[in-house]
């Protein structure tokens, strides 16, 4: 059963970290302890576009992100050596992902920046080549890597460091893990999840917890973007009233020069919607991280359910076929079963094939006992290392979206006070008529 540690509240009272106003991580968010960030400084400096042909020959358009790494210590010792520099597509992105998924099945690994723009509001381009949406998964996926090379296990990954380090090679390095093969399938852990007959209790709670947090998130990201939209059209309209300001002041001679000032006013309101909406979509791609943590959240508690659900499967066995060995020592039957009819029917079989039975069973006994300390081991150990990489995570998910919300309503504030400030401006000017 779980510790006492793991019925803590989802919430705590800790300091937020800071976050760049792109939604990157500042340096102050990696943790000391980090091996591989106390080495290397990481960074994906720019993207580029690039057309090529595809597995099937076909001509294809895609991005590549450069991804820079340079010697920690140098630059703690005031030198500015050239930077390391590799390209990498999303989808090797993907591949190490999905490396440390199957790999790692105890932490909560953090989510890839979304493929396609999600909960847009109208007037933001879907398009997934689309300039503004490269350069915020640019952010992302710079991000990403930070998170991964400041986790306290997989910054020590060697793949994680082939893949920052090596040009070319290291999806073979990849491959030659056989991750593949470890990956549980999705039809195993859905026969798990409705089979399973004691899960822990708290990786449950951890799981509707997980199917809630992406609930609300969703339901933030589509209210932000209606929000977006109203917003978009009340700013625009201001446009109107500085069109109307100008015209009208051609007609006036006393009136005229603060018709004309208040008219400026209105345009320059009216025109700043577009960059305070592009600020405000890179504080919905860090509630959109969390709408993708709440996955990966999930995966480990499934990766629970499966570990419980194959202990009680071994045990169950064992069980069965230590009740044969009985039934076949004393020879009374006590279930149902065809060999039980074949034997009143035709007779008692031979003491010689009685003991060979006996003989099997007893290996496959000690096989299945030998299968069940395994898996009790390996239950054992995955609710141990995971309930400490979600508490990791709690900690941070509180801090970020503590942090994103908090700058998400000051920016909320400025945008009223930019609106009180225009029409403050205007008053001046019809004052001065």
């Amino acid at each position: 059963m779980a510790d006492d540690g793991r019925e803590e509240s989802l919430g705590t009272d800790d300091d937020s970290d800071q976050t760049g106003a792109d939604g990157s991580l500042n340096n102050t968010m990696v943790e000391e302890g980090s091996t591989l960030m106390r080495r290397m400084e990481i960074c994906v400096a720019e993207a580029e576009k690039r057309s090529g042909k595809n597995a099937v020959s076909m001509q294809e358009t895609f991005t590549v992100y450069l991804i820079e790494t340079r010697p920690m210590d140098a630059v703690a010792e005031g030198h500015n050596p050239a930077p390391d520099c590799l390209w990498r597509r999303y989808s090797e992105f993907e591949l190490l992902r999905n490396y440390l998924i199957v790999t790692y099945p105890y932490i909560v690994v953090p989510p890839l920046p979304e493929k396609r723009a999600e909960f847009v509001w109208h007037k933001l381009s879907a398009d997934n080549m689309d300039p503004d949406f490269v350069e915020r998964r640019r952010v992302g996926l710079e991000n990403f890597l930070l998170r991964v090379a400041s986790h306290p296990v997989l910054c020590n990954d060697k793949i994680l460091c082939y893949f920052l380090t090596e040009e070319h090679g290291w999806k073979e390095a990849v491959y030659e893990t056989g991750f593949q093969a470890k990956a549980d399938s999705r039809l195993r852990a859905l026969s798990a999840t409705f089979r399973v007959r004691n899960p822990d209790k708290c990786f449950m709670e951890m799981k509707h917890y997980s199917d809630e947090l992406q609930s609300h998130t969703s339901q933030l990201l589509r209210a932000r973007a209606r929000v977006a939209d109203r917003l978009y059209g009340v700013f625009k309209v201001h446009g109107n009233y500085g069109r109307v300001f100008s015209e009208w002041s051609a007609i006036e001679k006393e009136m005229g020069d603060g018709l004309q000032s208040a008219g400026h006013h209105m345009d320059a309101y009216a025109a700043s919607i577009d960059d305070i909406l592009e600020e405000e979509e890179h504080y919905a791609d860090q509630l959109k991280e969390y709408l993708f943590y709440a996955e990966a959240l999930r995966a480990v508690c499934r990766k629970h359910e499966l570990t419980q659900f194959e202990l009680e499967m071994a045990s169950q066995d064992l069980i069965s076929k230590k009740q044969q060995r009985e039934e076949l020592a004393t020879g009374i039957v006590r279930t149902f079963s065809f060999k039980g009819m074949t034997n009143k029917l035709f007779g008692q079989e031979a003491p010689e094939q009685r003991e060979a039975r006996l003989k099997l069973l007893e290996d496959l006994i000690a096989e299945g006992e030998e299968t069940v300390k395994e898996k009790t081991i390996e239950r054992a150990e995955h609710v141990e290392k995971a309930w400490v990489d979600i508490q990791r995570f709690k900690e941070q998910k509180d801090k970020d979206l503590r942090e994103a919300l908090i700058n998400y309503a000051v920016m909320q504030i400025s945008m009223c006070k930019k609106g009180i400030q225009v029409w403050s401006n205007a008053k001046e000017c019809f004052l001065k008529m």
